[in-house]
């Protein structure tokens, strides 16, 4: 029970730190409505639960780095990408559209969101690291670990959704948009620049 408290509240902080799928979900909630934000949610939700079952069975992408620096020079790209979009866009709140769930964005999110998480190589060694922590469990109680992380993933993240998305907050954040889209852009850009700098560094060096 201690061990499983303090895996749960070591998940939960990370949670709590801003980063990439933060500001993916604030601008998705903000541009389309917190519904359609939730294809971006689960495809997070997705990706982390895709690290944890690969991390817990003992599959461990630290034990290959040219997957690793293969994965982060990819994901380091697609942050940079998303980026530029978001800084090249004049997004506006359309409260009609917000409101009318669009099944193509829906999709659209959700494969934005499962590949900004399967490309942040900073999940893959979070859950690693983890797992070496609880390494000695039962696969029964890693399971339960597993499915605990994966749902709060979710749930955290479809709350962040909402609390941005409503049409309450829509209405009051018209003004934040060009903001928000401009500080997410320019985070993105200067994310995964600083990944792919960062793994030259270490190629070079």
């Amino acid at each position: 029970m201690e061990q499983f408290v303090a895996v749960a509240i070591a998940h939960f902080l990370a949670l709590l730190i801003p980063g990439v799928d933060f500001f993916l979900i604030a601008r998705t909630a903000m541009t389309s409505g917190w519904r359609n934000a939730t294809g971006v949610c689960l495809g997070i939700a997705t990706a982390n639960g895709i690290f944890i079952a690969a991390a817990f069975s003992g599959v461990s992408l630290i034990s290959h780095p040219a997957l690793l620096d293969a994965l982060q020079l990819a994901g380091g790209g697609f942050l940079i990408f998303v980026g530029l979009a978001f800084l090249s866009s004049r997004a506006r709140i359309d409260l009609d559209q917000a409101s009318g769930a669009q099944r193509t964005t829906w999709l659209r999110n959700f494969g934005l969101g499962i590949a900004s998480g399967l490309l942040n190589p900073k999940n893959a060694l979070f859950y690693v690291s983890l797992a070496a922590a609880v390494r000695a469990a039962a696969p029964f109680t890693l399971l339960l670990y597993g499915t605990w992380m994966f749902s709060i993933v979710l749930a955290w993240d479809v709350f962040v959704a909402v609390v941005l998305g409503s049409r309450r907050a829509l209405a009051r954040m018209d003004r934040i948009l060009p903001w928000l889209t401009r500080l997410s852009g320019g985070f993105l850009v200067l994310f995964g620049g600083g990944m792919i700098v960062a793994l030259a560094v270490e190629l070079v060096g």
